[in-house]
């Protein structure tokens, strides 16, 4: 198989890590019969099929999947069929439903297998398997019709040509395949549970140590040409609560990147799988997405997803505890609004408690404020403690563009 055939091959399969559910390792071999499948992975790439067969019964269907019998392919398929023209009249039905509209039939037999293309006709779908092309014009789509006869099972069916090949027909693709002409889906999710997580990517000019954008995770895109001899890219995978992780890929040569482990041709697309893990003790996570009113250690509303973030942290490893260092641009002193006795942890009510303090007070007191948030959510107090540094752990001038990102809360896994 040429390496361009393969890639198509699998380019209708959705690779992206999903929610994973509880799902038993099929390592059987696929049994004599014709099965209407959606999606073919490399032997080496069952989690893949696993993943995509979860997915779609997420959304109500019933999929399985297989080894077939040479042990080259795993196999996805909608359902099994001991009849061919009924696999085929079906396989016409899911193709004119549009959501699969490449799936095909692959047949095993006697311990073979292959695939059959099925070019559609203008014939009625539903009298497709049982009617004759000479009565397919005058036929009632409601009138039923006798099913053929067993002997007639591998005839190809009224108005549907059928050839036996190795593979559906490819869709064209560019040759050689590189960042220039072919998009990337980036691939971000929990290596421990495979459920896909929102995050930011950042795209770096490898030779110039420059970065060049940030990018969604879980997206299709077009990475930009770093306009360097090497033309290396290095894409960094930012999820608050994980581990970075970083891959390598070149913008001219990309082909031969897919002999690394993270990078895979799929047909049209290249994918790039960041799996991240969760950060461990040592490791510290800044809650960039975690807002403050001026001069107030209460939160605005939009703070709220990362704070849940947070929380599924602590939900995830009851061993978990941690440190909550918050900072602040300067250390000069002012005033500090904190939350009244109705601990509004998001919005500036009418019984806030006015006072001052300096800039360490204030940081610790932002530190604060997402500890109660957690213990309201029902986090032990003994699982989160909290340090005020004021301005002393600048990471950006405070005069500078970025000085907004000195004021930050850091979290600091001390046990889990």
């Amino acid at each position: 198989m040429s390496k361009i055939f393969s890639c198509a091959f699998f380019s209708m399969a959705l690779l992206f890590p999903l929610k994973a559910i509880s799902q038993q390792s099929n390592n059987s071999f696929l049994n004599k019969g014709y099965y209407l499948v959606v999606a073919a992975y490399f032997s080496n790439q069952e989690t893949f099929a696993q993943r995509y067969s979860v997915k779609l019964n997420e959304g109500g269907l019933h999929t399985q999947y297989g080894l077939g019998p040479n042990g080259k392919l795993y196999y996805v398929y909608l359902d099994k069929y001991e009849d061919f023209n009924e696999s085929v009249n079906q396989m016409l039905k899911v193709r004119k439903d549009g959501v699969f509209d490449r799936a095909w039939v692959h047949i095993i037999k006697e311990g073979k297998e292959r695939d059959a293309r099925i070019a559609i006709q203008e014939e009625p779908i539903q009298n497709l398997a049982t009617t004759s092309p000479e009565k397919a014009s005058t036929a009632s789509p409601s009138k039923e019709t006798e099913r053929p006869k067993r002997e007639e099972v591998e005839k190809p069916v009224a108005s549907v040509s059928t050839e036996v090949i190795e593979n559906p027909t490819p869709k064209p693709v560019f040759v050689p395949q590189t960042l220039k002409n072919t998009q990337v889906f980036l691939s971000v999710y929990n290596a421990t549970n495979n459920e896909v997580i929102d995050g930011e990517v950042e795209v770096v000019d490898t030779e110039g140590s420059r970065l060049i954008t940030k990018v969604k995770g879980n997206t299709y895109l077009s990475l930009p040409n770093p306009g360097t001899k090497s033309g290396q890219l290095s894409l960094i995978a930012t999820v608050f609560g994980f581990r970075k992780e970083q891959r390598e890929i070149n913008y001219r040569n990309t082909e031969a990147d897919t002999l690394k482990p993270y990078v895979a041709l799929v047909g049209n697309y290249y994918m790039l799988n960041f799996g991240l893990v969760r950060i461990h003790k040592g490791d510290i996570s800044t809650l960039y997405n975690v807002y403050f009113y001026n001069d107030a250690a209460i939160m605005l509303p939009e703070s709220k997803y990362q704070l849940n973030s947070l929380l599924q942290l602590f939900n995830e490893n009851p061993k978990l505890k941690v440190v909550l260092h918050g900072h602040t641009n300067g250390n000069s002193r002012g005033k500090i609004i904190f939350m009244g006795p109705s601990k509004d942890f998001f919005t500036i009510t009418k019984d806030v408690v006015n006072g001052s303090g300096s800039a360490k007070e204030l940081s610790k007191a932002r530190a604060e404020a997402i500890r109660e948030w957690l213990m309201a959510q029902g986090v032990s107090a003994d699982r989160v403690s909290v340090k005020g540094w004021g301005g002393s752990r600048m990471i950006h001038d405070k005069n500078s563009a970025h000085a907004r990102k000195n004021i930050r809360v850091d979290v600091e896994v001390f046990e889990d």
